[in-house]
């Protein structure tokens, strides 16, 4: 009898920590945890900080296409002890004369004409710009994609704690008609313990089942960048879509995956290079200008003072004649790494066509999962409540209604979980052609 009221105690402290967790928890809807996602996100505000970044970078200045100005300002002093021995033979003795000197002006330098290096560098600031795009809407379409996984898993795993609250009902029933039946003697003392057994194993399932769906609830706070022990509650149904279609899939996918489209703009990065790199092959002129102005005085010198002023412009050229091969080297490089952008541009194509088929294939089984479950539930239930009505009389034994018991249980995890494949690959397949959207 005590044993009996010690677990009967526990199986009431397991129940009420359990609903605990659950009441008075506002609801958070899947439409709500992606906004709060999209303002919150660290990866999301990393991501817009370097799209920005390489927005900032795209300017014809930084391209090397406009000119530089710069302002120059020189002043030099000393004081010295000169003796000058002069031509006609007398001597000139200065003592600690002060010497000073100012230089000051404006100069401009401009490179004209790189070998049109000056335009590829605009041409790849631009590339790396899209890039940063890009990476930018992976970043978006990665986090909501895990928000959405995730809470869909919340979902599919409040449903199991669900189950296991009903098969609690089951065992406990179980035990009172086991002790019923104990107590007008058509049961043993074992049929008792047994059935106790099975209710203490069940609620041991609970908690269980309790701690993983808290631990996915932090996850997700983490995700929202929000207090880890925010309470909430979420929705109870996943909706699938089943109208999905392999070709069309593949199809968005190459022209709107972002791998892929990163893909190709780092092949034209790797030709924009090989135009950088044989720009070198041609005359890099320039011109400069500037006006000056100088003010020395040397009282040693034979002009004690000068003052000078005056626009100073001219040309320059340079022409790489010969540097030991080093310029045939740099374009058979540049030559490979185009190859190398074509080959991996193949391989991530190929890449994702086969993560496409091989989630499609998931996303049918599943939808087959859930059709054939809702049917096993519904078969299992029926079986646990025929079976339940023959335990309750004697016509089978405690081993028998356990297992239909667990057969109701199997049915209904195995359809949770054909819900969430199915969901799960969906979503990535929606990832994949950056369609995500929440209605």
């Amino acid at each position: 009898m005590i044993i009996k009221k010690i677990a009967f105690l526990v199986f009431c402290c397991a129940i009420l920590g359990v609903q605990a967790m659950a009441q008075d928890a506002p609801m958070l809807t899947l439409k709500e945890a992606v906004e709060i996602a999209l303002k919150n996100n660290y990866n999301i505000k990393l991501s817009q900080n370097n799209k920005t970044l390489a927005a900032n970078n795209v300017t014809l200045g930084n391209a090397g296409v406009l000119p530089k100005v710069n302002g120059n300002f020189a002043s030099t002093n000393s004081r010295l002890t000169t003796k000058q021995t002069r031509s006609d033979g007398t001597v000139n003795n200065i003592n600690n004369a002060p010497n000073t000197g100012i230089n000051y002006g404006v100069a401009l330098n401009w490179t004209i004409f790189d070998g049109f290096g000056m335009f590829a560098n605009y041409d790849r600031l631009k590339q790396l710009d899209q890039l940063g795009a890009l990476r930018l809407q992976d970043t978006i379409q990665n986090t909501v994609a895990t928000v959405i996984n995730t809470y869909y898993d919340l979902i599919s795993q409040n449903e199991q704690i669900k189950a296991l609250k009903g098969a609690i009902d089951i065992s406990h029933t179980q035990l009172r008609y086991a002790n019923d039946k104990f107590h007008v003697g058509r049961a043993s003392k074992l049929d008792v313990l047994n059935a106790q057994v099975n209710l203490n194993t069940d609620t041991a399932n609970l908690v269980t089942q309790s701690q993983l769906f808290k631990t996915l609830k932090i996850q997700l706070n983490q995700l929202l960048v929000r207090d880890l022990q925010t309470d909430f509650s979420v929705a109870d149904t996943i909706m699938i879509d089943e109208k999905l279609m392999l070709g069309d899939i593949i199809n968005n996918a190459q022209s709107q995956n972002p791998a892929i489209l990163s893909a190709q703009l780092n092949r034209r990065l790797a030709e924009i290079n090989l135009k950088q790199v044989r720009a070198t092959r041609y005359p890099q002129v320039g011109v400069t200008t500037g006006y000056t102005f100088s003010d020395n005085k040397t009282p040693a010198g034979f002009t004690l003072a000068q003052n000078q002023h005056g626009l100073n412009y001219g040309l320059t050229a340079t022409i790489n004649i010969f540097d030991g091969f080093n310029q045939t080297r740099k374009e058979r490089n540049a030559k490979i790494q185009i190859d190398n952008a074509n080959i991996s541009a193949k391989q991530i194509q190929l890449n994702i066509e086969t993560q496409v088929n091989t989630l499609f294939a998931a996303y049918l089984s599943g939808l087959d999962l859930i059709r054939l479950g809702q049917a096993n539930v519904v078969i299992a239930k029926k079986n646990l409540d025929i079976s339940l009505e023959k335990y309750k009389l004697g016509n089978i034994t405690p081993l028998e209604i356990r297992e239909a018991q667990r057969n109701y249980l199997a049915a209904q995890s195995t359809f949770f979980a054909a819900q969430y494949q199915s969901k799960q690959a969906e979503i990535t397949l929606k990832q994949i052609t950056n369609s995500i959207s929440i209605q």
